[in-house]
């Protein structure tokens, strides 16, 4: 028998949720560990030695040790979604799901996750812009889900996993989801997914009213 999965995260990191999630969907056994952020866990020799760039998450299953949500996704999709829903392998349908996830690194993670790095982490960024880069990148995706269920198409996929987090917590930086009915419509879909873990709420932007 081989041992659970541990999944090296902070409960307030998006990009370790996405994993969380999406090992859940898959109903793998996993442990969580917990990094101390605050106290710089993620610094030290023992930690950079699994992440050199010493970020969480990071995933040791049964000693193959990687780094990097988007990529610990795939790995996972490859070796335990035995479907071939979450990452197809169709050319066009498999290079979609990649769009998604060049997404979630770009315009999200510059977005609604650094929107939300200023208020819960106090990061020194111009919230004004961040916000303004946000609401238009909201735009893009409420066009995108006019037409379908999930960002790929019919059935949700990684492109959903590793773009949920931190849309759906982006009023925690400021960023309101009122004008968005179909981007609300979607996390509700994705939150209603047998499986579906969430990630810790915490009162600060919007939220803390």
């Amino acid at each position: 028998m081989s041992k659970p999965i541990k999944l090296f995260r902070h409960p307030l990191s998006g990009h370790a949720h996405r994993v969380e999630l999406f090992l859940s969907l898959l109903n793998v056994s996993t442990e969580l560990v917990f990094v101390d952020l605050a106290k710089g866990a993620h610094k030290s020799a023992e930690f950079l030695a699994m992440n050199p760039f010493g970020q969480v998450p990071v995933i040791d299953d049964n000693g193959v040790v990687l780094s990097d949500s988007n990529a610990i996704l795939v790995y996972l999709a490859k070796k335990y979604d035995t479907s071939g829903q979450w990452l197809p392998k169709e050319p066009l349908a498999g290079a979609q799901v990649q769009y998604w996830l060049s997404i979630a690194a770009g315009p999200i993670a510059s977005g609604p996750a650094t929107a939300r790095l200023i208020t819960v982490f106090g990061a020194p960024y111009d919230a004004a812009s961040i916000i303004a880069r946000t609401h238009a990148l909201l735009k893009v995706i409420e066009q995108e889900l006019a037409s379908r269920p999930y960002l790929t198409g019919n059935l949700p996929t990684l492109a959903d996993v590793a773009s949920y987090t931190y849309i759906a917590h982006a009023p925690e930086g400021n960023v309101s989801l009122a004008d968005y009915p179909q981007v609300r419509a979607w996390l509700a879909r994705v939150e209603a997914l047998p499986g579906f873990v969430p990630m810790q709420r915490i009162a600060v932007g919007l939220q803390s009213a």
